[in-house]
């Protein structure tokens, strides 16, 4: 198969497994998105660069939103909404943040492709996506390596929240452009 024909199948697969994504859920985290005082989202590996890459969108849309980890991340209060994402539901470093999380008492949203994993098991609301994880290689579910699937319909799903929340405040994106960053 050339680039070409790898391209068309990863976009198939893509629209056969965010299709499978349960919207009332999706609809939930919006709605506690909205509700929030702050939002933190965690992620490790690749689906660390989606938490970055969603984070960052909530800035510009002007959350106040944080990656868990980094220097500047404040307290987390009951007030808020932490989100991780993890493929298995069982990196150790993810499902002790998501403990504590849940002990403060903020809302915790785990997107997973195992629902019934340490980390989905906490979760107050749970987004399933149906792909497939790094152990699984040849499950049939994705022709791509490792994780790729779950960690791009990750950054597609937390895309469409943001274009969800957006809608229910009646942002345009010319709004976020004033939010972008003005030193490079």
């Amino acid at each position: 198969m050339n680039t070409k024909g790898y391209t068309d199948e990863i976009l198939a697969e893509l629209k056969r497994t965010l299709e499978l994504i349960n919207d009332e859920d999706a609809e939930k985290v919006v709605e506690c998105i909205l509700r929030a005082k702050k939002i933190f989202v965690a992620g490790g590996g690749r689906s660390g660069f989606m938490a970055k890459a969603f984070v960052m969108r909530m800035m510009h849309v002007g959350l106040d939103a944080y990656v868990v980890g980094e220097t500047v991340t404040p307290n987390l209060e009951p007030s808020d909404i932490f989100i991780v994402g993890s493929g298995s539901g069982e990196t150790g470093s993810l499902a002790a943040m998501t403990k504590k999380a849940k002990s403060i008492g903020a809302t915790v949203v785990a997107v997973t492709i195992n629902p019934d994993s340490t980390i989905g098991k906490l979760a107050d609301i749970q987004i399933e996506i149906p792909a497939q994880a790094k152990a699984e290689g040849t499950s049939g579910k994705s022709i791509q390596p490792m994780g790729s699937l779950f960690e791009q319909s990750l950054l597609l799903f937390y895309d469409a929240v943001i274009l969800r929340f957006m809608d229910k405040k009646g942002l345009k994106s010319d709004v976020m452009y004033g939010r972008h960053t003005n030193l490079e």
